[in-house]
């Protein structure tokens, strides 16, 4: 099976070990992880150029997985990928990683569904996208051996 190029949206600041995670896992074509200064050097730059840095990273990407975490829905930059992601017709999961082991600082709390703040039609009918919740006792393995397939099944879901 071919890698599906993916942008990954998420909250830097709480998460990004725990999206480095799911990165490493190979599974599919994800953007490379920006580092900390460069997101920093973007962000001092303006609205205008966070716009254009999202445009440019999610450009050819089939498909947005936002990662929940804790705070993931109250992210306005992640409101934005998401609505961004709609309204280009790509496909569009999320995984809660609120059960994935992040080194500094463990696990954390599970954050609300991001989604919730939309209504999203195709051809006037409502459609949810789908959001896994993997187990505590497994979420690593369960993202790694489900996520191409979520992947699929959200590409899918918008053709």
């Amino acid at each position: 099976m071919a890698k599906v190029p993916v942008f990954y949206s998420f909250h830097f600041n709480n998460d990004v070990m725990r999206v480095q995670q799911i990165r490493n896992m190979g599974m599919i074509d994800g953007n490379e992880p920006v580092s900390k200064n460069d997101w920093e050097t973007v962000k001092k730059s303006g609205s205008a150029a966070i716009e254009k840095w999202i445009d440019d990273n999610m450009k050819y990407k089939r498909c947005v997985v936002v990662l929940i975490g804790t705070d993931t829905n109250e992210r306005p930059w992640v409101i934005h990928e998401i609505k961004k992601a709609w309204e280009d017709g790509r496909g569009l999961l999320g995984i809660h990683i609120h059960n994935l082991n992040c080194p500094n600082n463990g696990t954390c709390s599970k954050g609300k569904n991001p989604f919730h703040q939309f209504t999203f039609k195709k051809n006037g009918v409502v459609v949810v996208p789908p959001v896994y919740d993997p187990p505590a006792s497994n979420a690593y393995n369960h993202i790694k051996n489900n996520l191409a397939a979520w992947v699929d099944a959200a590409i899918a879901l918008r053709k």
